[in-house]
């Protein structure tokens, strides 16, 4: 077959529906699988950019247990692929969880092949845009942002961003999952302005920082003489956000009686001001984030359970910055360029040491921790240098958990060594080759076969 086709990996059990799906796709190279292991043996050989995704797979074929394992192995390792499940299994719970798990898009069973077609088309052509643009942003040395603002290269962070931009049309409600300063406001304001609602208002709560006697106040506003001090009629954040999007972080510090009056809300989608009788209609989207563990405060009773799945209907799970290899890098520089522009413009970078601690700090304050430390460089530092001893880090490494397969190793160093030069050099390939000592069509190759492009 020719290798101008595009390719398209089929997963799915009925030989019936193998050949139909076959037979309609002629305009493309066709690999099919009716197994998980047959499914990852063909995308790590042909990396498809698209594959379409039979749910219900042996040996689960009636329920999609072992659909989202398959779909979970391909966005582990090949997260640019965009992957279009179908399922007859629960049509919108399995929509909302393999979108939330990075799946392009969803179709239901019994399918309609040539509405199959026009997805299959759409992602083919979104890939190749986004390969495009990934190639480009290399050649250009630029940092890599999503969601409008947010710098990252770590395919961990790129899938989060996807996810978001996917659920971003549609008025689900999300839940942020992350460590204290791993950005959760700043997904939900990318979420917010990627999505239909961008024109309305994005108004922000932190439900830990509001006394308890004061939070229902701030939610739901109050009439005119509804409490000593109330002299005015005031209008609550979620009023506020009527027509756009309300973030509510550290929902796990709500009370649980105001729990109740939320869920009501979340149900009905009207509210009460305190102290009045008026029944107002509030058009809200809900996006919701904490760092606690709410499947444990549900099991103890400090959390409500029908809450929580009226607020998470599409849970996202943001990663410390420790576990996004090469981001420390980039973000520092992104920093240090904003601090120094405003208070110490004779700093121009990060000395090799300092570069060196960036990499080896696990950041127990994620983000956070790091935009003070390098806040703190810039005011510190004497030279165009920022030092390790400026940002208050030691440069002692942690020898990582390495496999012990040879070959295995090999890779995992070579994918880490990668990372960290193009997180030093801002993407610049040229710059890259020259830290790494390889020539720049050797570099090339390296990150097309590590699938280091994204």
């Amino acid at each position: 077959m020719s290798e101008s086709l595009p390719k398209l990996l089929i997963v799915e059990d009925d030989e019936g529906l193998q050949t139909q799906l076959k037979w309609a796709f002629e305009g493309f190279e066709v690999f099919v699988a009716g197994t998980r292991d047959e499914a990852l043996t063909i995308l790590r050989a042909e990396r498809p950019p698209v594959v379409t995704l039979d749910l219900g797979l042996p040996p689960d074929p009636d329920g999609t247990s072992e659909g989202f394992v398959v779909l979970d192995a391909i966005m582990a390792e090949a997260p640019t692929t965009k992957v279009i499940v179908a399922s007859g299994h629960g049509a919108r719970e399995s929509a909302l969880d393999a979108i939330s798990a990075g799946a392009y898009d969803f179709y239901q069973k019994p399918l309609d092949i040539s509405a199959l077609e026009l997805i299959v088309g759409r992602a083919l052509n979104l890939h190749r845009i986004e390969a495009e643009n990934r190639r480009l942003a290399d050649k250009v040395g630029e940092n890599k942002t999503v969601l409008g603002t947010l710098i990252t290269g770590a395919p961990e962070m790129v899938k989060v961003a996807r996810t978001i931009e996917r659920v971003a049309n549609t008025d689900a409600s999300v839940m942020l999952l992350g460590a204290s300063g791993t950005g959760k406001e700043l997904l939900a304001r990318g979420l917010h302005d990627s999505s239909p609602r961008r024109d309305g208002a994005f108004v922000a709560i932190n439900c830990a920082a509001i006394p308890e006697n004061l939070l229902e106040s701030e939610l739901f506003g109050h009439e005119k003489g509804a409490f000593t001090g109330a002299v005015k009629t005031t209008e609550g954040k979620i009023e506020s956000a009527d027509g756009g999007t309300l973030f509510l972080d550290e929902v796990g510090d709500i009370p649980l009686a105001l729990q109740v009056k939320l869920l009501r809300f979340l149900q009905e989608r009207t509210i009460e001001r305190i102290g009045g009788r008026k029944t107002i209609a509030v058009d809200t989207r809900i996006v919701c984030a904490t760092h606690r563990n709410l499947d444990a405060m549900i099991a103890e009773q400090t959390f409500r359970e029908d809450l929580y799945y009226r607020m998470a209907e599409i849970v996202i799970a943001i990663p410390a910055l420790a576990e996004r290899p090469g981001d420390a890098a980039l973000l520092a520089k992104a920093f240090l360029n904003r601090f120094a522009r405003e208070m110490n413009p004779q700093v121009k970078g990060f000395a090799p040491d300092a570069l060196a601690a960036l990499d080896t700090h696990q950041w127990p304050g994620n983000v956070r921790e790091l935009e003070n430390r390098v806040k703190r460089a810039v005011i510190m530092a004497d030279g165009k240098l920022v030092s390790a001893d400026d940002l208050d880090l030691k440069t002692d490494a942690v020898e990582d958990a390495a496999p012990l397969n040879l070959k295995c190793a090999r890779e995992q160093a070579d994918r880490h060594v990668i990372r960290k030069a193009l997180a030093r050099t801002e993407g610049n390939i040229s710059g890259s080759a020259k830290l790494l000592g390889v020539s720049r069509p050797t570099l090339y190759d390296l990150l097309k076969q590590y699938d280091l492009q994204n």
